[in-house]
């Protein structure tokens, strides 16, 4: 039997891991949450869906005979990642965290690290100001509270209910975005200010190279704690750890 591999996913770490893995001798699963209506092609079966809490994963591992479990999902996914290591150490799966590493200023640059979407909307100020919010729709409730600002809001799936603001612009799109792009996107709407998310990678760095350009204020959401197990910050690191997973339990003929 082929061991069996669960990657929950929704990243584009998480897609190139499947990718790297896809040619193996591995059965390997990649676990979408569900929250985009038309998520990227994988190159692997999928799961997609909630399990139900940290007792649903558990019974999922044991269900599946999962051999090993990779967390490649968002920085600040910080629910699944939790129930991910309850669910690991009660059926003794190993666990890895792929998490690709934070962005970090350059010189002469100056970011305001906020705490959550509540304390960036207080952070605005009274004053109106042009925001680009590139948050994702689950942070977007707080800034209601700060309705005389015009709000640029981009988005991969159509915010409902749209944001409780007189001053609102949605825009559809999947990334990457280009820096070139993200420049011209936020002259041509007049953005001083920047909240979003720090991600790292490369995919959606494009808003803060413009916004460093062009002297927009630049808000970051500070990341959740990392989950309480061993992480790497490749995919080619996520791999040379399942080999020794996997080879381990060879060895104790498991």
């Amino acid at each position: 039997m082929q061991p069996h591999i669960l990657i929950l996913g929704g990243t584009t770490e998480a897609r190139e891991l499947a990718l790297a893995l896809a040619g193996r001798e591995l059965e390997t699963t990649i676990s979408l949450a569900g929250r985009t209506a038309s998520p990227a092609a994988q190159p692997v079966p999928v799961r997609r869906g909630g399990f139900g809490g940290v007792a649903g994963l558990a019974h999922y591992l044991r269900a599946q005979g999962i051999d090993a479990l990779i967390d490649a999902t968002h920085p600040y996914a910080q629910g699944i990642s939790a129930n991910a290591v309850q669910a690991a150490a009660q059926t003794q799966t190993p666990i890895l965290a792929l998490r690709r590493p934070p962005w970090r200023p350059v010189q002469g640059e100056v970011w305001t690290d906020v705490a959550d979407a509540d304390d960036a909307a207080r952070r605005l100020g009274e004053t109106p100001k042009r925001v680009f919010l590139a948050v994702g729709r689950q942070e977007l409730a707080p800034f209601s509270a700060a309705p005389q600002h015009h709000y640029l809001i981009r988005s991969v799936d159509p915010v409902e209910p749209p944001l409780e603001v007189p001053y609102a612009e949605y825009i559809l799109a999947r990334g990457p975005f280009k820096e070139s792009d993200e420049y011209a996107l936020l002259v041509s709407h007049s953005i001083d200010t920047l909240v979003a998310k720090n991600s790292g990678g490369a995919a959606t760095y494009g808003k803060i190279a413009a916004a460093r350009s062009l002297g927009v204020q630049v808000l970051l959401l500070r990341r959740p704690a990392a989950p309480d197990c061993d992480s790497v910050a490749s995919v080619a690191q996520a791999v040379a750890w399942l080999d020794q997973v996997l080879a381990r339990k060879a060895m104790r003929g498991v």
